[in-house]
């Protein structure tokens, strides 16, 4: 080998771990922003669905008109009762 050669592999050698430091630095950003896009997705496609189902359903307002004069003079008669036996 040239001593240029070898120069050069010693120089990448020494600067291996390095390297690898950064080579490891790169693949773990990789998977992390990976993974935050997947959740986003995820959440974004869940929201979207949510949404449509909540705009599918209705709102379903009941009207009902009760006549409670029956409870009314049932509730006035017990407290008249009640008051009498006092």
């Amino acid at each position: 080998m040239s001593q240029k050669k070898v120069d050069h592999y010693k120089e990448r050698k020494a600067n291996r771990s390095k390297e690898q430091k950064k080579e490891l630095f790169y693949d773990w950003l990789e998977k992390v922003v990976g993974v935050i896009v997947c959740v986003a997705l995820v959440a974004w496609i869940g929201y979207s669905v949510y949404e449509k189902v909540e705009q599918k359903q209705e709102a379903v307002v009941t009207e009902t008109s009760v006549d409670t004069s029956a409870l009314d003079a049932y509730m006035t008669d017990i407290n008249t009762a009640s008051e009498t036996a006092e």
